[in-house]
């Protein structure tokens, strides 16, 4: 329950007025319509989920932390740099 918990919370505050929950406001606002637009995202965000899990727990059986910490920081930095240069 701990794990669940503590994936939860940072999962939800990451999330907090990031990109996505802007595009699905905005996407509610356009439509008027909530349920579409809530399950379409709250899927989204399952299967985007399931996929860093699945990637976390097979790099995590190859590769030590220190290296997916690491890594995980360099491509954070790499992406915001890009967005900031307006690349992506």
């Amino acid at each position: 329950m701990r794990v669940f918990l503590m994936a939860f919370v940072m999962v939800f505050l990451a999330e907090l007025g990031d990109k996505t929950q802007l595009a699905a406001l905005g996407l509610a606002a356009r439509e008027k319509r909530f349920w579409p637009v809530f399950l379409g995202a709250a899927l989204a965000l399952v299967l985007s989920s399931a996929l860093g899990v699945a990637a976390g727990r097979f790099l995590g059986e190859v590769l030590p932390l220190k290296f997916i910490r690491w890594g995980a920081g360099v491509l954070f930095i790499l992406l915001g740099a890009l967005m900031i240069w307006g690349k992506i």
